[in-house]
């Protein structure tokens, strides 16, 4: 079972002292997804809305502690998961008494549809 959040960060180089061209990156920053029912197994719910970052200056902050560079921009890209963690994502959601919403309606509101399912 394996899955992983996708963002697309955009981060600048520190160039108090030095000039760099350019000094401004994309990159893509792949973080592991929590198992469904561990901890942090709700950042989906925490940090996304309609498949977009839902805050992203608290968003950006992570990005930051997990790079450790000053992050300017991030965006979600998707959930990459194979079907097995999928199945399990959606039956914790149905278990978990604060989702008001079916698995389908809750994973929809908060990730659309950028969730992809590989092998």
């Amino acid at each position: 079972m394996h899955a992983a959040y996708v963002f697309r960060v955009t981060f600048t180089l520190d160039t108090r002292t030095v000039t760099a061209d350019p000094d401004t990156f994309e990159t893509v920053v792949t973080r592991p997804a929590a198992d469904p029912g561990t901890e942090g197994w709700l950042f989906f719910r925490d940090t996304c809305w309609h498949g977009e970052v839902s805050d992203e200056a608290y968003l950006r902050d992570r990005a930051e502690e997990w790079l450790s560079v000053p992050v300017s921009g991030v965006t979600f890209s998707e959930l990459r998961t194979d079907e097995a963690y999928l199945d399990a994502l959606r039956d914790a959601i149905a278990d978990d008494p604060a989702f008001d919403e079916s698995p389908r309606e809750a994973l929809h509101n908060h990730l659309g549809s950028s969730i992809r399912v590989t092998d």
